[in-house]
């Protein structure tokens, strides 16, 4: 049996002197393709086969594919010596949070059968506290409120510190705000995802038994991707670490890409100031990409100065060169990239192995026509996208008032979907009932009656609603009843079925009906699925109720991340945002949109900081390229309705040299002026008929003449589009021919 030394001979020296590393604290810089998770794994292996029980140790990461990944190597590595790893705690940060409040969450939010909410709940919750506060939406947009909310959060700031910190008429308003919106959370029950992390935070710096039974507990505490920790990350690991100081932290302050969601750089950038005797062991060989990827990245981070310095480098070959194109526009561009893809799928390049990245959402647009037209096979990674299905989030809400009563939240959602003819009167009654009394929405539904004003229907619809859910209630925790659900799958696809989501879809013969069908019976699937992973990790324990593993599967459904939507099995090109590549990595990667404004985005051009996350973030998307990097901007894009000039990214300039291979004659930091076809916009006056080569026959409804640029409204078949005149390309077409409308 091959021993563990011999595993760890394997490793590079930095490598190993991580791995050996056991007491004290512990920074591991890792670049991009470093080995970061053999040297995670091999480690908490190392622990194990040291003697240090595997209950001891505390493994946290950000994301549900990450920790999956760490316990399973962990476990064959462990494996190989006859060893286990029962106990082990390799879980992302919200799942352990929630974990310790479904045990001590009593303490500190009055219960351990909270519901999470996830950004469709915190959103609607927000809209009622803004209307209980008698504010306009218009001027306290949600989404706006939650994000203050959100900041607040990461930073400890709970609503009583705000409401004394608070010295501006908006800062005040949003006080107010952020109390009723915490008032209808601990009114239902609910927590949101920043709670899960502030509650935790404050249990350990409040509740001393609390902090000594976790600090007893786990005598090994590591931490995945630091730079992306926040303020209560951060205290969270440090309260529970406090007194044996055995922390090791592995990240890349420059992959720090977070910052918008609370991520502060400063814990990694600080770490030898809060652990004074720690160890730093540099990781600076890339295993991943070639050697001209490498230097490009490297020389790219180098114009960032918030960064620890480690020598980038790589024992791979140079490879081929990165190319630059600069297209006449987002069409060309999009062209270029297919063509690119086409190109080395003759090469031998699997589609699952290509990427496209891109700063910001609405690119993906082109990209996705530019793929469907070529007959290119391509998937879009939106993360949570099923989950935000409508007729998914409605057997949602089912599921999560059965583990939560008191979820008015998701009863508003559901009790009138199907239509039971219950409508905006009853329900506004109904509230006003359960205020008074004192109950949750769904307890009200037992009590009505028609001398409360209700209609024969509304009455019997609610109680027959209020008898389906005791029902389920009862057989979901019971292992004796005769229509007990005997698993998960079981009692999700009754729930579908029971409350008539099921033959509300299937009724009709539409599409659309069939599709949303499908995903009904998708969801009875992940749920069968869910089981059978939580049973194996949880192999030779008492099984669960389906009660049980109904919370822990919403749970897992609150905290899908964007890297968990991507199938490395699915024989597609990937299209994703550079947030959404980090930690992934494919053999062919191109990014489209270097373009001021858009990559760095416009929010960063006069903002030194943020344009360092700017710089991070094109960082990480060229060191998810293993092998071939294209890089692209067009020098006039759509945008609005209008076409404008572009300028080429700052980043381009940056990381050029010898290692970038440009198109012929194209230098995308230098853009000539494209001549403008001055016969043509002069001839074009209002009423003329014109062809366009994407759009087809329109006529002229409007011209602005300016001397920078003229725009034109044209009226084509497929709608109104605004041009800029001089670079529309728009022919006149021969008198007698009529537009295609």
């Amino acid at each position: 049996m091959e021993s563990m030394g011999a595993k760890t001979s394997l490793l590079t020296e930095s490598q190993q002197q991580a791995v050996a590393h056991k007491t004290g604290p512990l920074l591991v810089l890792a670049g991009p393709g470093s080995g970061k998770t053999t040297v995670v794994t091999q480690r908490i292996a190392t622990l194990i086969d040291g003697g240090v029980a595997p209950w001891q140790i505390l493994a946290l990461t950000f994301t549900n594919k990450a920790a999956q990944e760490m316990r399973n190597r962990v476990q064959l590595l462990l494996e190989e010596k006859g060893l286990h790893a029962r106990g082990l705690t390799v879980s992302t940060f919200h799942a352990f949070c929630a974990r310790v409040l479904r045990e001590w969450g009593d303490r500190v939010i009055g219960t351990t059968t909270f519901t999470i909410y996830d950004t469709a709940d915190q959103r609607s919750a927000a809209k009622k506290a803004i209307q209980a506060c008698q504010m306009n939406e218009s001027n306290f947009k949600p989404a706006s409120v939650l994000s203050v909310i959100s900041n607040a959060k990461n930073k400890l700031i709970d609503v009583d510190t705000f409401e004394n910190e608070a010295s501006d008429f908006y800062a005040k308003s949003v006080a107010k705000i952020y109390r009723a919106y915490e008032n209808i959370l601990r009114g239902n029950d609910a927590v949101d995802f920043d709670d899960l992390l502030m509650k935790t935070a404050k249990l350990l710096e409040t509740d001393s038994e609390v902090r000594k039974s976790l600090e007893d507990r786990y005598q090994y505490v590591m931490i995945d991707e630091y730079q992306d920790t926040n303020h209560t990350q951060f205290v969270i690991a440090n309260k529970i670490a406090a007194n044996h100081r055995n922390i090791c932290v592995v990240g890349d302050p420059d992959q720090s890409i977070y910052a918008w969601r609370g991520a502060d750089i400063s814990n990694i950038l600080d770490f030898e100031e809060h652990y004074g005797e720690g160890a730093v062991v540099p990781l600076g060989r890339n295993f991943r990409s070639t050697g001209n990827i490498v230097n490009t990245a490297a020389t790219l981070i180098e114009n960032n100065l918030q960064r620890k310095g480690k020598k980038l480098y790589t024992e791979h070959e140079d490879g081929d060169e990165p190319t630059v194109v600069s297209l006449e526009d987002e069409y060309c561009e999009s062209e270029s990239i297919v063509k690119e893809v086409l190109r080395l799928r003759e090469r031998g390049v699997l589609l699952r192995e290509m990427a496209v990245l891109y700063r910001v959402n609405a690119l993906s647009r082109v990209l996705e026509d530019a793929f469907r037209n070529a007959g290119v096979p391509y998937v879009v990674a939106r993360g949570t996208a099923f989950y935000d299905r409508k007729e998914i989030k409605h057997a949602i809400s089912y599921l999560r008032l059965l583990v939560n009563p008191k979820d008015d939240v998701a009863f508003l959602r559901i009790i009138n979907t199907p239509t039971r003819g219950i409508g905006a009167t009853s329900i506004s009654r109904l509230e006003q009932i359960a205020y008074s009394l004192g109950f949750s929405l769904l307890e009200a539904t037992s009590t009505v009656s028609k001398e409360q004003g209700f209609t024969a229907r509304a009455v019997n619809a609610m109680k027959k609603f209020f008898e389906n859910y005791r029902q389920w209630h009862i057989d979901a925790r019971s292992e004796e009843s005769l229509t007990a659900a005997s698993s998960l799958a079981d009692l999700v696809e009754r729930v579908v079925r029971e409350s008539g989501l099921e033959e509300l879809y299937a009724k009709n013969s539409g599409e659309e009906d069939l599709e949303r069908l499908q995903n009904l019976e998708e969801l009875v699937s992940a749920a069968s699925e869910f089981e059978e992973l939580y049973e194996a990790e949880h192999e030779g324990e008492e099984p669960e109720t389906p009660m049980h593993l109904l919370f822990a599967f919403l749970e897992n459904v609150s905290l899908v991340s964007d890297a968990d939507a991507v199938d490395p099995e699915n024989g597609a090109v990937t299209l994703m945002t550079l947030h959404a590549s980090k930690g992934l990595e494919f053999d062919f990667v191109a990014i489209a949109g270097l373009e001021e404004g858009m990559l760095p985005h416009e929010r960063a051009i006069h903002d030194t900081t943020q344009m360092e996350e700017e710089r991070r973030l094109c960082y990480v998307g060229i060191t998810r390229a293993k092998k071939y990097l294209h890089l692209s901007n067009a020098r006039r894009r759509m945008q609005r309705g209008l076409t404008k000039r572009t300028i080429s990214s700052r980043f381009i300039r940056e990381m050029s040299g010898k290692v970038l291979q440009l198109e012929p004659s194209v230098e995308p930091w230098d853009i000539p002026d494209v001549d403008p076809n001055v016969q043509s916009s002069d001839a074009i006056t209002f009423g003329s008929v014109v062809r366009h080569k994407r759009f087809g026959i329109g006529k002229v409804e409007r011209i602005i003449r300016r001397p920078r640029g003229s725009t034109v409204t044209v009226k084509f078949r497929g709608g109104v589009k605004h041009l800029v005149l001089e670079y529309a390309k728009l022919e006149l077409v021969p008198p007698g021919v009529s537009p295609d409308f």
